[in-house]
This record gives C-alpha cells, structure tokens and sequence, in this order.
C-alpha cells in the first residue's frame, strides 16, 4: 500500500494511486507557524480583531468565517493613489527563538507519509480588496491601473520576504496558499486582466518556493476560475484546490490533467450545510469522484482548510471517498 504522499504523487503525475486521495490527507499542514500570526491572531467567532496590516476582521454569528470590515471608520486604504502613504507592512523581523515551536512541528512530520506544508494567506489579490473593499478595489483596476500594480508590487516584495522567512526556518516541501479570483460563477477579472496584473507576481511567488526547496504548490480558490487555469499552470502551481462544480471539473481535468490537478468538486455551499444528511453526502461523493476518474483529481470539500463549517461534513465525506476507493480501485 501507497503512503499518503506517495499516494498522491501518483495522482498528480498520472502514475498508478492505488486509492483516491482522501481530501487534505497528504498535507502535514504547519497552522500558525509565522511569528506574524501569532502576534496577530485572527478572531474566534463573534468577535473582531486588527491584523498587522491595520485591517479590521471581524468574525459575524452564524458565519463561516471572519471577513475585513470595510465602512469609513474601519477601510484602511480610502484613495488608491496615497497608498504609500496608508499601506504599511507587519514587520518580519523575529529573532529565531520566535521560529522554534514552528521548527519542532515542521521537524517532526513524517515526510515518507505525508508533506510538511506552510499555510500563506491572504493572497495578493485578496490583501488587495481587504486593505480597500472590494467595490473599491475592482474599480481601481479600471481607474488606476498604475497605482494598484505598485500595490500589488509591494505586495508581492512582502511575500517574497515571507516566503524567504519559511523555507529558511521550517524547510517545508508543500505550500498551502489562498487567494480566491472569483464568485461562484465567474472571476471577478478577465484572464487577460488578471494576467496583467497578478500572473509575473505569482510566477515570482511560486518560482522562489521552487528554487528554495518547495515541491509542491496547492493553491486555495473556491470559486469559479476555469478561464484562469492557464495562467495558474505558468505560476507553477501544482494543485487548483477548492475548483467549485460550476468550474465543470471533469472537463478541466480531461483538459489540463498532467499539466495541473484538481482537488475539490464536492460544494461546501451544497454539502456543508445545517441540514445536510448522509445521504447527500454520499451521492455528491459518488458523482465526483465516478465523474472526474482516478488520475489528476482529488475529492475534497471545496473549503479551504480540513474542517467544515456543520459539525460531521468533513467526516462524513471522509468517510464516502474511502468507500469509493474500495469499489472503484
């Protein structure tokens, strides 16, 4: 029998997995091992906290998860142009006494079994809209493309110095990074918009993780961003993790499998729910993983960490994957 990372690297590499890989089990996921994090921790729900970066988060009852705040009072960035002015990064400036709980985790994971793997978020188009609000910050791409390049410049110098920070103390070998491109049922730019404003940024992101020892990028998006698979496979990235069912899955992985794998085509929105029963689950379970085969796709919820919002889902799904497994390998 496989193990979980060799499992998977079967899967990704259109070899011969001996099991569906079973959502996040290949990852050995390194959760609040950056001295930032730590410092500014995000808020547990009800409450509200300011992160580094001056972004007030706040985490409302009854939902998934926290979110900036963006009227007058809270917006850190109200005018695009005088950014240089407002945005001002956390500093990263930790002595390593501050990386040692992170290097004592990172040492200890099985890297036979699974990949030791660094959690990065917010992206770069994400800290984009949660520094301005996100009405603001998509007109900005039509109404200073100038001012929101060198944003996302600097951005990007922030990342790099992060990314330095994480393979230099934790050496991890897998990267976890978010930064969702769209709604449910489109990006939120044109490919040719997005590849001009983020598409030689990432491509320096993922680069450097892959010079520095990283072998695999699973890059979070749960929502629509099938027209953006061609400039996720020039970034380097390994895995479109969280490919919600409108991006017709089967289709990109008859398209792209080789080039990218897919991970997700179980909604969180369909499954992960109040009411959800073990028959749902099932039957989504069931049509994912008979649909989109065995080879560059990987059955996952599609939200962006191992857990789900209603108590048992992730479980459950679990569950189902490791029976498909048994009646189609």
């Amino acid at each position: 029998m496989l193990t979980k990372r060799q499992n998977f690297l079967e899967t990704i590499h259109g070899g011969k997995p001996d099991r569906f890989v079973n959502q996040y089990e290949y990852m050995s996921m390194l959760l609040g091992t950056h001295p930032v994090g730590n410092k500014f921790p995000g808020p547990q729900p009800g409450t509200e906290t300011v992160n580094g970066w001056g972004i007030t988060n706040r985490w409302g009852a009854g939902q998934p998860g926290s979110f900036p705040v963006h009227d007058d009072e809270h917006r850190v960035l109200k005018d695009i142009t005088k950014w240089k002015d407002v945005v001002k990064a956390p500093s990263l400036d930790f002595p390593d006494s501050a990386w040692e709980g992170a290097v004592k985790a990172a040492e200890a994971v099985d890297r036979n079994e699974t990949f030791a793997t660094a959690f990065v978020a917010p992206g770069l188009f994400e800290q984009s809209h949660h520094l301005q609000g996100m009405i603001q910050c998509l007109e900005n791409f039509y109404e200073e493309p100038e001012a929101m390049k060198d944003l996302i410049a600097y951005l990007t110098d922030y990342e790099l110095r992060y990314a330095a920070d994480i393979c230099s103390h934790l050496k991890v070998d897998a990267i976890f990074h978010h930064d969702d491109w769209g709604s449910h049922t489109s990006s939120f730019l044109s490919p040719d918009m997005f590849e001009e404003f983020f598409l030689d940024a990432y491509k320096k992101i993922y680069g450097y993780y892959k010079q520095h020892g990283v072998e695999i990028i699973v890059h979070h998006c749960d929502s629509y961003a099938a027209n953006l698979v061609p400039a996720m496979i020039e970034m380097g990235i390994d895995v479109f993790q969280g490919c919600v069912t409108t991006n017709d899955v089967p289709a990109l992985v008859k398209k792209y499998g080789g080039k990218i794998s897919f991970m997700g085509d179980l909604d969180n929105g369909v499954m992960d729910r109040e009411d959800w029963t073990p028959e749902l689950i099932k039957k989504e379970v069931e049509r994912a993983c008979r649909t989109n085969g065995k080879l560059y796709f990987i059955p996952c919820l599609t939200h962006g960490l191992s857990f789900s919002t209603y108590p048992g889902v992730y479980e459950k799904t679990s569950e189902e994957i490791d029976r498909m497994s048994k009646e189609l390998f």
